[in-house]
């Protein structure tokens, strides 16, 4: 079983609101792409006094629909995941004209040296995001009669947390878990060793249905999570074949294990094939000519 075979349908079109619980609603960002999907999604939850999951990319139209959904409502939070661009720059706007709290996680802090993987990662992150309320693992934000707890994350990014709503036992996931694809661990930011950690951190909890940031939700939960890590170990196992074959750089692996894969997501590949042989290299399993990056050389261990 692979994680395609979870694959869920639940598209709206962007702009538009749409009831997905009852204590939930769902507005998709009009920013669709190969790695956005359909578009990010915002999601408010409660009535009257309400909180908004990633408020998304600062698109006048998104912000304008996600103001007259909550019209006559109060908006207390705007909880941020993580910091890419498609995700938080929304949230300074909307406290500006609604005087709500940013929470969420902590602002984008640039690794010391971004010369590993190359130029375009840094861009990717929203340098502007202040948090007003910064959370952390376990911390509980109350709103209405919702409360709302943070769950730490780290793998997509070192400051990606999911949010879990109790009362209607669904976990919010933002990139870190999402249906119609896996998601971009691109180091060094992003780490293929936090990432198995907070699967397996995910699978010692009870939430019944995940809502992602892009796509639709991801039911039973608990299943898809062992088929996250099945797939991940599989190209573990691909890229170690490469190693015992003689290919030496990402490159290479990369159009050997990836042939015919969309060109636009060529890069992103070679992110994955580097995260793991990041983790690979701690686990013994692999070593490096040199410091890691994209373009160094790379041999099975014990060769």
């Amino acid at each position: 079983m692979t994680p395609d075979d979870f694959l869920t349908t639940f598209d709206s079109p962007p702009g538009a609101l749409q009831r997905v619980s009852r204590l939930t609603r769902r507005i998709v960002a009009p920013n669709p792409g190969a790695f956005t999907y359909t578009g990010t999604c915002s999601y408010i939850l409660g009535e009257g006094e309400v909180a908004i999951i990633d408020p998304g990319p600062a698109d006048a139209s998104h912000i304008e629909a996600l103001l007259a959904a909550i019209a006559g409502e109060t908006l207390r939070y705007l909880l941020v995941t993580h910091t890419h661009r498609d995700h938080s720059p929304a949230a300074r706007i909307l406290a500006e004209r609604t005087g709500a709290t940013i929470a969420g996680c902590a602002p984008y802090a640039p690794p010391p040296d971004l010369s590993v993987t190359g130029p375009g990662l840094d861009a990717s992150h929203d340098k502007s995001y202040a948090p007003d309320h910064l959370l952390a693992d376990g911390d509980r934000l109350s709103f209405g009669s919702l409360a709302i707890e943070a769950v730490a994350t780290p793998g997509h990014t070192t400051n990606h947390l999911c949010f879990a709503l109790a009362e209607e036992a669904t976990l919010f996931t933002g990139d870190h878990v999402m249906g119609w694809a896996t998601t971009v661990i691109a180091p060094p930011d992003g780490s293929m060793s936090e990432y198995f950690a907070s699967l397996e951190k995910l699978r010692r909890r009870d939430d019944r249905l995940y809502w992602p940031a892009h796509g639709g939700p991801v039911k039973e939960p608990q299943r898809y999570l062992r088929a996250l890590r099945q797939h991940r170990q599989q190209r573990e196992a691909a890229i170690l074949e490469r190693l015992e074959a003689g290919d030496e750089t990402i490159a290479v692996m990369v159009a050997r294990i990836y042939e015919g894969f969309d060109a636009r997501l060529q890069k992103a590949a070679a992110f994955s094939v580097f995260a793991h042989l990041e983790d690979m290299i701690e686990r013994g399993l692999a070593r490096c000519e040199g410091p890691a990056t994209l373009e160094a050389r790379y041999f099975k261990s014990g060769e």
